[in-house]
């Protein structure tokens, strides 16, 4: 099976797969009710798409592992995050079912067990010495980016649309450098799952939200999938290139940090300093701060991509500068909105 079949193939099973998901949902009552500060919607509304996402995806790598020949070893890596994947999933389906969800020390177990499966399973970051500070850095990034994509996902459309995106630059970035060919099938197999889950996450008849065992899992397999690509082919800083990818959920993630942190506040506690919802209370329609959202995040993948193209350290280095500069001015127009 090819890149396109997969694609496609993931698109069309979460497209029949949400619905029924939805209906499992209503009938079940697991549903989100509007009851904490951050939440945007009105009324009940039912979870479990993320996991019409994550069946997606894992019945194409499937499809993909029995339709396809590959040399032996190949998908060796991609057990981890099948393994890892299911551990997650189980924590988030746990945190959507529960009235209060779970404890944020048991989310964090859950995630570092997940982290070790992947680094058992030989991907983690190598690229950095000593080994021991390596992996200390990889369980780091694993269950920071798992947990930024839980963050971000405070409106509709925002963490799937991310992914996607997301996915899609990687995708290239590993077409252009030494291919991991798991990486390229599971990056397309999640867009694709994605792609098929966000009609309805939009849709005000047929909304579904993907909760935590979506929003978990997509920060996760990201995660890991970003350590299987070897960036540095062309230029040392083209290991830049997945945190520049992922740069939005990363950005929100030290946002809402730092802002509760300065407060006195845990980072684990809800509040509205989302930047999203930060530009909602000023007047901005969800689907225009989605526009401004998918646009920068597509933005942020080229010049991800144009990172790891290039053959000297000149274009990390200008797009580093530029980036930073951006950040600095998104982040003094963001503290000028006062939220309540």
């Amino acid at each position: 099976m090819n890149y396109t079949n997969t694609f496609f193939f993931s698109f069309f099973v979460s497209l029949l797969l949400t619905p029924i998901c939805r209906n499992i949902a209503v009938k079940l009552k697991i549903l989100d009710h509007p009851i904490s500060l951050i939440k945007t919607h009105k009324t009940p509304t039912p979870y479990l798409g993320g996991l019409a996402i994550a069946i997606s995806f894992y019945l194409s790598l499937f499809l993909v592992r029995i339709t396809t020949h590959f040399t032996t070893g190949t998908l060796y890596s991609l057990r981890g995050i099948i393994f890892g994947g299911i551990i997650i999933l189980i924590i988030g389906l746990i945190d959507d079912l529960k009235y209060k969800g779970i404890h944020f020390t048991t989310k964090f177990f859950g995630e570092i067990i997940s982290a070790l499966i992947l680094i058992h399973y030989g991907i983690k970051i190598n690229f950095i010495s000593p080994e021991w500070f390596a992996l200390l850095i990889t369980l780091l990034w694993v269950i920071g980016i798992t947990n930024a994509f839980n963050l971000v996902d405070v409106m509709d459309g925002l963490s799937a649309g991310i992914a996607i995106i997301a996915s899609f630059g990687l995708f290239l970035v590993t077409k252009y450098i030494e291919e991991e060919i798991y990486v390229s099938y599971a990056v397309l197999a999640l867009a694709g799952a994605c792609l098929g889950f966000l009609p309805y996450n939009l849709s005000n008849k047929y909304k579904i939200f993907m909760g935590d065992t979506g929003a978990l899992f997509l920060g996760f397999v990201l995660s890991a999938l970003t350590l299987g690509g070897k960036y540095s082919s062309n230029n040392q800083l083209g290991v830049l290139s997945p945190i520049i990818i992922l740069l939005i959920p990363i950005y929100e993630t030290f946002l809402i940090s730092i802002l509760r942190l300065s407060r006195g506040q845990s980072p684990f506690i809800g509040s509205k300093d989302h930047f999203s919802l930060r530009l909602l209370s000023i007047g901005i329609s969800k689907y225009k701060i989605l526009l401004i959202t998918y646009f920068v995040a597509i933005c942020l993948a080229i010049i991800g991509i144009f990172v790891v193209l290039s053959p000297t350290n000149f274009v990390p280095i200008i797009s580093v500068i530029i980036i930073s500069m951006f950040i600095a001015i998104i982040t003094k127009y963001l503290m000028k909105i006062e939220v309540k």
